[in-house]
């Protein structure tokens, strides 16, 4: 008997032993590929979290698509569901009311309207900016238009998404430039950008802005030209990446979330926005970066090498430019409460986020 025992004793200790040394060697799997644009040492164990994350169809996602595709969120324990729509407004409405964790789009007032009104959206990185040399907006006339300067646009017609909307800011902006005030031209809502591009092409409006691919594709059906950049006319942080009341709450996460976008964000620019002797020259995975954008926006390859917007390498917003918006749309009464950017804007994620990554 004691023989019996003291083998199954043996057993035991053997089984137990043989247990923890495989649970010590059990691989890591996660997509190491890509590191060099911000490797990190994230902790050994997180807690896995589902986000929903609202966009547009453009080429500004770019970030977001790589992290998806490079596994930079699968290292932090992130697996995004993407939810598709058809206007900044529509996204930072779905954010606000916690409908989806994080939204991708364009400045409105109706974002700052809601954080006026108590909602608690906290902007937390770049997502694209007017920047000189790099083309991410632009304003269009007909291709057989006798528009030739800013200043022809008086009394013409200007197409917008909606009043309110980051094209509304930026025609305005760019009227006051040149002397104009909103009163000289004829705003027109079209509700989308689809509508605002065949109001153009059917000689409805006088001139629309555009951003990135959807100014390629204007230009390629040959019925628009540009008139001006908005790079060569303002500054503007435009567009952004910003979180739900609910998910502001979940700091590890947010800050997890944040840290594989900047490794998208810095995977992108190091492989399409470099500069050498003042020109663009294409990194070492600009075609790969071609090929995921074009999956995800549904748009030929061809669209999209010319549709790259600027982004800080390392999602820095220009957070005195987000105050100059909001104060603008309050001065045109467009936002009926004041609103102060440190109450929608939060760069403390994103400096955690950048404490744990490498340049």
């Amino acid at each position: 008997m004691k023989k019996h025992a003291l083998s199954a004793m043996l057993f035991i200790l053997f089984l137990s032993t043989a247990l923890v040394a495989c649970s010590k060697n059990e691989p890591v799997q996660a997509d190491t590929k890509g590191q060099a644009a911000g490797t990190s040492n994230p902790p050994a164990e997180v807690k896995p979290i589902t986000l929903s994350v609202g966009l547009l169809k453009l080429a500004g996602g770019v970030p977001l698509y790589l992290a998806s595709e490079k596994g930079f969120f699968k290292e932090e324990g992130i697996t995004v569901d993407y939810k598709w729509f058809d206007s900044s407004n529509a996204v930072n409405v779905a954010v606000a009311s916690n409908n989806v964790d994080v939204g991708a789009a364009g400045f409105t007032a109706d974002l700052y309207n809601m954080v006026a009104a108590g909602q608690k959206v906290s902007i937390v990185a770049d997502k694209g900016k007017e920047e000189k040399g790099y083309q991410l907006s632009a304003l269009l006339v007909h291709k057989d238009s006798p528009i030739k300067t800013i200043e022809d646009l008086k009394g013409k017609k200007i197409g917008l998404t909606t009043i309110g909307s980051s094209n509304h800011y930026m025609s305005v902006r760019i009227l006051e430039k040149h002397g104009m005030t909103v009163k000289d031209a004829e705003l027109v809502p079209m509700n989308t950008t689809r509508g605002q591009m065949e109001a153009l092409k059917g000689k409805n409006v006088d001139a629309i802005i555009l951003n990135t691919s959807n100014i390629t594709v204007a230009l390629k059906e040959g019925y628009a030209r540009v008139l001006a950049n908005v790079a060569d006319e303002m500054t503007y942080q435009s567009t952004g990446t910003f979180i739900s009341p609910k998910f502001a709450e979940n700091k590890d996460a947010a800050v997890r979330f944040l840290r594989a976008y900047v490794k998208g964000m810095r995977y992108y620019h190091d492989a399409v926005l470099m500069r050498k002797d003042g020109q663009l020259v294409k990194g070492q995975n600009y075609d790969e970066v071609v090929k995921i954008v074009a999956k995800y926006t549904e748009q030929p390859e061809d669209i999209i090498r010319e549709s790259f917007p600027y982004m800080d390498r390392d999602g820095k917003l220009m957070v005195d430019d987000i105050q100059t918006q909001i104060d603008w749309y309050t001065k045109e009464k467009l936002m009926p409460k004041p609103l102060q950017v440190k109450d929608i804007v939060n760069t403390e994620l994103l400096d955690e986020a950048l404490k744990t990554l490498k340049n």
